[in-house]
């Protein structure tokens, strides 16, 4: 019997893919298919997948051509598969022309002439582009938000407002997109906006482009008082926008795996929480915002892991000269009925920017800088029983950030990734600190 194997995404399931299978099975007398799984397709930078890896294998299978359908999960795992199911012929389309000649030892190589005209990406980019504008004068960073949304199909930069700078300063004109002077003019050609303001005028941003009916991707914290943010969320319910906190480590594939392991109960029951985050590279040389900064970063897996019910909180804090404004290091140390967890921030002093959950059982570590980590240790009192956990990071996490921004545009409804009453929680300890409630300066 002559085997034949072939891999993809077979995400939209096409009939290009449905060609590539007929052809694959005419090769041999027994096919076997490779579905990529969800994360080995975010490894290879295929970040925009439209359906889950279930439906793309049963799409795979109500073909009735696969003898077999396996997954794909790890860079190599073609050789092992070929020399595990004793594999006569390897076929993949054109377009991967040479990229799988080494397949050549294992194997016959086969080279399919791909159907011209259609393909997933092709589909998925029939869909309208979402035209998104960006506010705020932080070009430097905007560049590269522009290039990471090069990834993402679907969505297109399409304008920008600087909120101080003019739109004839180089720094602008760099990003090469439309420049307006107006905020409202800009809505009137956008679908979507991303805000980087200073911290106290998102709120008013935020506010009139819901009023334009317009889908809102902003930095954190989004708002500095919580009724303002409760007022906001509702008036993004009330006009069907998506109003989604722009933390970028949520959305991370690390982050979001060790969540699940500290949930699940890994480490036994979670009894402590520190995060720390700095950083002396400070964008304004007179003032220093190190809780407005870093602290929803910080805060993020105390929220996202303890909850948001917790008995009592201390911020502990130094201000810097009077000469910068600001807090230069604030400490916030939560207390909850069975844990406790700080969250450390600075712009004027420096540590070692780690992760660490402490539990029953076991703890997770996670190494500087934690909030854009590849990697994370689960480690127990026997060093043998010890874990340790890979993810590559694009894009610092932007890509990633982008695409679940546009897929709760495409669905309409809220990306729960970051839940309201996480934000909610992160304005009010915002709020709570511009007001110096419970607050010690050291």
């Amino acid at each position: 019997m002559k085997k034949v194997i072939t891999y993809g995404s077979f995400d939209l399931f096409h009939f290009g893919h449905q060609r590539l299978l007929e052809r694959a099975k005419a090769l041999g007398d027994y096919l076997i298919v490779g579905v990529t799984s969800d994360d080995y397709d975010r490894v290879r930078g295929k970040i925009n997948i439209a359906q889950s890896l279930a439906e793309r294998i049963a799409a795979v299978k109500a073909t009735g051509l696969a003898d077999m359908v396996i997954v794909e999960e790890y860079d190599g795992q073609k050789i092992d598969d070929i020399k595990k199911y004793n594999v006569d012929v390897f076929t993949i389309g054109s377009d991967w022309r040479g990229k799988f000649d080494y397949l050549n030892n294992y194997c016959k190589v086969v080279y399919l002439e791909r159907t011209k005209g259609v393909s997933s990406s092709e589909i998925r980019s029939e869909k309208r582009a979402t035209k998104l504008g960006l506010v705020g004068d932080s070009c430097a960073f905007f560049k590269k938000f522009i290039k990471e949304s090069t990834f993402v199909n679907g969505l297109n930069i399409v304008s920008v407002c600087p909120e101080k700078l003019q739109i004839a300063n180089p720094s602008v004109q760099e990003l090469k997109l439309q420049a307006y002077d107006s905020y409202d003019a800009m809505l009137k050609d956008v679908d979507a906006v991303y805000i980087k303001t200073d911290y106290a005028k998102r709120y008013n941003y935020i506010k009139k482009a819901l009023r334009h009916g317009k889908n809102i991707l902003c930095e954190s914290p989004i708002c500095l008082d919580i009724n303002k943010c409760q007022e906001i969320f509702d008036l993004a319910t009330k006009n069907h926008c998506v109003l989604m906190e722009a933390i970028r480590t949520a959305y991370t594939t690390a982050y979001k795996r060790l969540s699940l392991l500290a949930e699940i109960g890994k480490v036994g029951d979670v009894l402590s929480i520190e995060a720390t985050c700095t950083n002396m590279q400070r964008n304004d040389p007179n003032h220093l915002a190190s809780l407005y900064e870093w602290g929803p970063n910080a805060i993020l897996p105390i929220f996202q892991i303890l909850g948001t019910n917790y008995k009592s909180k201390t911020f502990i804090t130094r201000q810097n000269s009077k000469e910068i404004k600001g807090d230069a290091f604030t400490k916030i140390n939560f207390i909850y009925n069975h844990a406790t967890a700080s969250a450390t921030v600075a712009e004027g002093a420096k540590s070692e920017g780690d992760l660490v959950i402490t539990g029953t059982k076991a703890y997770i570590y996670v190494p500087a800088p934690w909030w854009k980590t590849e990697y994370f240790e689960l480690r127990y009192e026997n060093p043998a029983h010890n874990r340790r956990y890979f993810y590559q990071l694009d894009g610092e996490g932007i890509r990633y950030e982008l695409v679940e921004f546009l897929q709760a545009i495409q669905d309409s409804k809220d990306v729960p990734r970051i839940d309201r009453n996480t934000t909610l929680a992160i304005c009010q300890t915002m709020q709570d600190f511009k007001e110096r409630k419970d607050l010690i300066e050291i």
